[in-house]
């Protein structure tokens, strides 16, 4: 019975679901961010978007943000300084709450809550074992 409830078997592809995980968040982060590096007009956009939501600096604050977002999914992708990509992540989504989502409720903060959830989720587990970490670690062990 404790089996059927725990389900303990499936722990096995954990490694699994973290690539998936990481693919899959890092690939949308990419995308969220891509417009406004490929596109100087959508860069403008959206520093008078922070503007609109009184952030400092706009012109200095929007680039910044569309990298750091933008390294975090390359490093989400590769399992490369998940850790800190995982809590540059949380940070990143805190700050859009803060300053933006919370004006939405509950539907329109559910989906920056998520990517905090996912980047605390990476900081303190991990990438799993398919990873650029995990080859490091396992490099450094030997």
């Amino acid at each position: 019975m404790r089996e059927l409830i725990l389900l303990p078997a499936l722990a096995r592809y954990s490694d699994v679901a973290f690539l998936l995980l990481r693919l899959l968040i890092g690939s949308f982060l990419i995308w969220g961010v891509w417009d406004n590096i490929a596109s100087a007009d959508r860069m403008r956009e959206f520093a008078g978007f922070l503007a609109k939501f009184d952030f400092p600096l706009p012109e200095l604050m929007a680039p910044l943000s569309v990298c750091v977002q933008f390294m975090i999914g390359v490093a989400f992708i590769f399992g490369v300084a998940t850790r800190w990509a995982g809590l540059l992540c949380a940070i990143n989504f805190i700050i859009a709450i803060v300053m933006v989502d919370r004006f939405g409720g509950i539907r329109g903060a559910f989906p920056a809550l998520c990517l905090v959830s996912i980047g605390w989720v990476l900081a303190t587990y991990g990438a799993g074992r398919f990873s650029i970490d995990a080859s490091l670690a396992r490099s450094r062990e030997r």
